[in-house]
């Protein structure tokens, strides 16, 4: 992709994903992440009703008369954006591959999280970790994102989301509201979730394509892995392949669900012929209750 075929895109999305964030979700992104504790404020006079546990007695002792210190939420945080770009995520039979409606949602999420004064960040991953953005805040830093998502290509072809979370359980010090996006079309990352949300709000945003959960019976097929990028022959009309394509995303999708709830984290599934507005809406509004 040429640099003026790049920005062009680049400004199409931030108008869009902009607007949504501005408009739609500012309010309910800020109800749905509260500050991560309570920071000082200030010290005034006792009064009646106050926390006695809040006195500072220093100023007390100093002034002859009982003062407390006041906490207010700390409200700044770090998201970080967790995001799948293995080759599966290029594939799509809507309007929109899944790697376009990733890059939309991540748009969306970060300029949330800008509108908030929250910082940043990002971790692109397939089979390995492909590249690390330290957060940062600023609409600069959000287009910087946006660029990078239209415009990366991965090296790796397979997707291990084990790696992609101990490396950021690794480098992540302060605890921060992460969204994991990925068509989680794999397994064995239960270990490394539980650790990471030990200290971190995760949520999983589950993206997938209606193809992925069925095949059409439609006969013989020359089709691709898109993980591998081997081509293969399938016949379609046969109910045993069908069945099998079907129980593996069924598996994939329970076993998903079920160590997310083990964690005690929150998910959301989008197919791609769905809002993903109304999909984040709900999850924001559900969160703030």
């Amino acid at each position: 992709m040429d640099t003026a075929e790049l920005l062009k895109k680049v400004r199409k999305i931030e108008i869009k994903t902009k607007g949504l964030s501005k408009h739609i979700f500012s309010g309910e992104y800020h109800s749905a992440f509260k500050g991560r504790g309570m920071s000082f404020s200030e010290v005034r006079n006792y009064q009646y009703g106050d926390d006695v546990r809040n006195i500072d007695w220093n100023v007390t002792a100093r002034t002859g008369e009982a003062h407390i210190k006041i906490f207010e939420e700390e409200r700044e945080l770090t998201v970080m954006l967790l995001i799948d770009v293995s080759r599966s995520s290029y594939f799509g039979t809507a309007e929109q591959m899944k790697n376009e409606i990733l890059t939309e949602i991540c748009a969306v999420l970060a300029f949330s999280a800008i509108n908030n004064n929250d910082k940043v960040g990002v971790i692109f991953f397939s089979d390995k970790v492909e590249k690390y953005i330290p957060p940062k805040k600023g609409r600069q830093h959000t287009l910087r994102i946006i660029r990078e998502l239209l415009n990366f290509e991965p090296t790796g072809k397979g997707t291990n989301i084990g790696v992609a979370l101990e490396y950021f359980t690794n480098i992540t010090k302060k605890r921060s509201i992460t969204f994991l996006l990925s068509d989680f079309l794999t397994t064995g990352y239960e270990n490394s979730l539980r650790i990471a949300a030990r200290k971190h709000d995760i949520i999983g945003i589950h993206l997938y394509d209606e193809r992925e959960k069925e095949l059409p019976n439609i006969g013989l097929i020359h089709a691709m892995d898109s993980e591998t990028g081997e081509m293969h022959w399938v016949d379609t009309s046969v109910a045993k392949i069908r069945n099998d394509y079907a129980k593996r995303f069924k598996d994939n999708l329970n076993y998903f669900k079920n160590i997310f709830v083990k964690s005690g984290t929150d998910v959301v599934s989008i197919q791609t012929d769905e809002s993903y507005v109304n999909a984040l809406l709900k999850f924001f509004k559900n969160r703030s209750k």
